[in-house]
This record gives structure tokens, sequence and C-alpha cells, in this order.
């Protein structure tokens, strides 16, 4: 029988979950790297069904996981995990399912004080470490505050920023180096969604850099790499709470612009934020405008290379590209999860879901359920139906940027299609150690001339 943590004991492990869970932002990430370590690449076939738990986030750093939501499809869809190094939840793995819990936000809460949207989230938290944003609210509240900033994403507003998505684009493709190897990620979709944010937000292009960074350190929260712990990482957010907290206060003295800041700071629901929430709401912002256009220019590069006779497909049509802008957001699933809290007792598939216990879709589960999707382990770039995809989630919460982030994709490729025969990956990628954002750190590429 494969043995899944490595050297931790249970009770170890249960210690430390009680600690992460109560709240506790001092505990080494390396403590917990350690008490959880696993063999990413262990059969989940070869343990017992109550065993098998997608979460970790090495199964996602090394692109193991697949395996795991497979058997769950076929054999347990509603899933509950007694334990893992989040707590106790239910894993929801298949299309309907996951619109069902998506679309009825009365069964099943998003509110931060009840868990939140991620795995990890600690209930009834108030200090400092609470990040409040109206993702992580149920209506009215969050309805009134999402209603702030959509109208910067109408299609008249999209249609005016094409233009300039355009001439970025053309301009960091036409620098890139011939016949050299470098950093797809850095170079192309990590500037791109930085100089789109700064121009969103309304904040100095040198800064965008820095927009980038904060983005990836909510991400790189529990990395033992990049921090000591939790505690660590947030010093860095709150270097971001004072940047933007100077602009919010000095746009509320400001005529209203058509900015992301400006927005909040002229709309009764967001003019009065404390810090927490002000934070939390860029946040959401923040990751929300460069995590799935980011992944997603990556990962259509990366998915190309692996699918040859779809590049091939799209070099003698380029008139594909609308069609596979949606395949590529599917394949990558950059959201690869949403959690949620039962706010009473209820029934999912058959199963019995207590009020208050956590609920994770599986978004980038649901883009593979082959009962939901034709052929759905299969990357086509000329799909009949191609926006049938879980990636941007569904009712109240749907991604308010999701057509920006269809634009961006689309321009980028129509504009690599006027430059380039072939992008081609020449190394191996680095992906992201984290089950909530699907990621690319590293795509070594080359253009050949």
């Amino acid at each position: 029988m494969t043995q899944i943590y490595l050297q931790s004991s249970d009770e170890e492990r249960k210690r430390l979950v009680e600690r992460t869970r109560g709240g506790d932002m001092t505990v080494s990430n390396k403590e917990v790297a350690e008490a959880f370590a696993i063999d990413p690449h262990y059969d989940p076939y070869r343990i017992p069904l109550d065993k098998v738990d997608p979460s970790h986030p090495a199964l996602f750093l090394n692109e193991t996981f697949a395996p795991h939501f497979e058997r769950l499809r076929a054999e347990d869809p509603v899933h509950y995990h007694e334990e893992s190094m989040f707590g106790p939840y239910w894993s929801i793995t298949k299309y309907k399912d996951c619109m069902y819990v998506d679309t009825h936000h009365d069964l099943f809460s998003s509110q931060q004080q009840k868990g939140g949207i991620a795995l990890g989230g600690v209930p009834d938290r108030e200090d400092q470490y609470a990040l409040p944003m109206f993702i992580q609210e149920d209506p009215p509240k969050h309805d009134a505050q999402r209603k702030v900033v959509t109208p910067l994403f109408t299609p008249t507003q999209l249609s005016d920023l094409e233009p300039l998505i355009r001439e970025r684009a053309s301009h960091i493709l036409d620098n890139l180096p011939r016949n050299e190897e470098f950093n797809w990620v850095r170079h192309v979709s990590v500037e791109l969604t930085a100089q789109m944010l700064a121009t969103l937000f309304d904040v100095p292009q040198e800064d965008r850099m820095k927009l980038i960074e904060w983005s990836d350190t909510i991400q790189n929260l529990g990395d033992p790499d990049a921090f000591d712990s939790p505690e660590e990482g947030f010093k860095v957010l709150f270097e971001c709470l004072a940047y933007f907290q100077e602009y919010y206060e000095a746009r509320k003295k400001q005529p209203p612009k058509f900015d992301l800041i400006s927005m909040l700071a002229h709309d009764p629901s967001t003019n009065n934020m404390d810090p927490q929430e002000l934070l939390g709401n860029i946040m959401l912002l923040i990751v929300g405008g460069n995590d799935t256009t980011r992944n997603s220019i990556s990962g259509g590069v990366l998915a190309l290379n692996q699918n040859p006779d779809q590049y091939q497909k799209l070099l003698q049509n380029p008139g594909l590209i609308p069609k596979m802008v949606p395949e590529i957001i599917r394949w990558q699933s950059p959201v690869a999860h949403m959690a949620r809290t039962a706010t009473q007792d209820t029934e999912i598939g058959g199963k019995q879901i207590k009020k208050n216990d956590r609920v994770v879709m599986w978004y980038i589960s649901g883009n593979r359920d082959e009962e939901a999707i034709e052929r759905a382990n299969e990357f086509i770039i000329d799909r009949d139906n191609p926006r049938q995809h879980t990636a941007f989630g569904y009712g109240i919460h749907r991604c308010v940027g999701n057509r920006l982030a269809e634009m961006q994709l689309r321009v980028m490729w129509e504009e690599i299609m006027q430059r380039f025969p072939k992008l081609e990956v020449t190394g191996e990628p680095l992906g992201l150690a984290s089950n909530f954002i699907h990621g690319i750190r590293d795509l070594p590429v080359t253009i050949r001339d």
C-alpha cells in the first residue's frame, strides 16, 4: 500500500492543521512542508478511496493531480476528505455539481467570516490578517460592491481598450530575443498583464512590477522558498496596502475618473472601507486581473507545443483563434478551485452536506468531465462549443473580467501569428505550488529565425 506522507506522524500533522485553522500566522512554512511532505508521483489508484486527497500543492507543482480527479469523478464525485492539510472538506469534481454549488449562493456561502473562497480559509477571523473582499461576501453586500467595478468591463470599454492592448502586445513581441532561450512567462505573460493592471488602476507604469510582486505574494504565502511564515508574507502585502491607501484617499478628493481606485473611492458601497477590506478588494482585483490572463497566455504556448497537431491546425488557419482562446482557458483552468461553506444541511449527488461543512468546487476537474464536455481530456482548438467550461465560475460570482481576459489572449495570439512561424518550448516548465491558482512560473521558449 502506498504511503502518502513520507515522514510525519498523524499527531504532528493534526497539530499543525489545528494551529493554522486557528489562525496562527507564525507557523513555519518549512515545518508544514516537511510534515505534509509527499511523493507527488504516487499512484492514487493504489490507496484506499477515502485517502484520496487532490488538494496537496505538490500535486499542482508537479502536474500530477489529474489521476486523483479522474478517480474521484469516476468513483466518488462528491467526496468527503476527513483529513487534509487544510482541514476537512468536500470535493466536488463533476461539471454539473460545480454548477449547482456555484449557482446556489443561498446554500453555499462565500463569506470570509465563514471560511471564504479558498481552502485553508479561517472562519471568524477579525484580526489584521483578515482579507474581506466582495468575492468573499454574499448578497446584498457582494452585489453592491461588485457593481462598483463592472462598468470598467462593459463591451464598449473593452472595445476602447483593444487598440492599447494590441499596441503593447506588438511592442513586447517585437522586442523578444531570437534564437536564444528566454522565459516566456516573465518576458511576455507577466509584462502584458502588468501593463494592463497599471492602466486599470491608473498608477504609474514604472510601478507595474510591484503589482505582480503583490499578486505573487498572495499565492506564495505558504511557500517555504518564498517566506518563512505567512506572517512574513503579509509584511509585503501591508506594503501594498500603504501604496494603495494613499491613492484611495487622494482620489476621494479628486473628481471621479474611470479607473478602479477612483471607482472604489467614490461609490458609497466602497468609499469607507477599513484597511483590511481595502487591501482585500485591491488584492482581488490585482490577482483577478493578473492570474487568469497571465497563466492562459503561458498555458496556451505550452498546450500547443504539447499538441503539435493542434499547433499545425492553427498555423494553417489563424482564423481559429477566437475558438482557441476559450479552449486554452478551459485547458489551463487558471483558477483550480473555489470553496464555499454550507449555510444549512443540504444534499449534493446523494451525499448529505452538513451546515458549516466546507465544499470545494474543483473547476480544474469539472473541465475534464467527459460527461459534460466531449473529449474533455483532449486539447482541441476548433471545438463546436468552446465556452462550455467551468474556468470562470457561474452565478453571481462569475469572473467580472472574463471578457477582458479573453480579449487579451485573442489579441496576443493574433499578433503572435503575424510575427513568428512557431514558438518552441525548449525547456521544462516550472509550475506553481498552489491548489488555488494553476500557474506557470517559468516557460523556456526559443523563437527560431
